[in-house]
């Protein structure tokens, strides 16, 4: 059997960790993973062009899959930290950058890494 190479190595990382924060929300429906896959798909390509950006990726999946969900379902995933005022959604920092986080830039706070929605929140939640 043939190693992993770094970039399928760290596509993989990428889609667990999207994955995980989907599920920790409860939006995990097939369409929506779906959009995952584009996602990797594109960035697969993108990575070949760029290779010293695979740690990068998860960052960019997230922003990726948070834009598509925008464009057909609305906002996600929205802030656990306001508990006042309009809801709205985390972004994703640094946009490009290793280690990703999901932060409210209303509040001005870290709120998870990308793929660890589920811990900051105590778990599932509706969103």
């Amino acid at each position: 059997m043939d190693p992993i190479s770094p970039l399928e190595q760290a596509l993989h990382a990428a889609r667990a960790l999207v994955l995980a924060d989907l599920v920790a929300r409860e939006v995990a429906e097939a369409d929506v993973v779906s959009l995952v896959e584009e996602s990797i798909a594109q960035r697969r390509w993108w990575v070949e062009q760029w290779p010293d950006g695979a740690a990068f990726v998860a960052g960019l999946v997230a922003q990726d899959v948070q834009d598509a969900l925008l464009e057909r379902y609305g906002r996600w995933p929205l802030c656990p930290v306001c508990g006042s005022g309009d809801p709205h959604a985390l972004d994703v920092e640094p946009e490009l950058g290793p280690d990703p986080h999901w932060v409210c830039h209303k509040a001005g706070v870290k709120v998870a890494s990308v793929g660890s929605l589920g811990s900051a929140t105590g778990g599932t939640v509706s969103s």
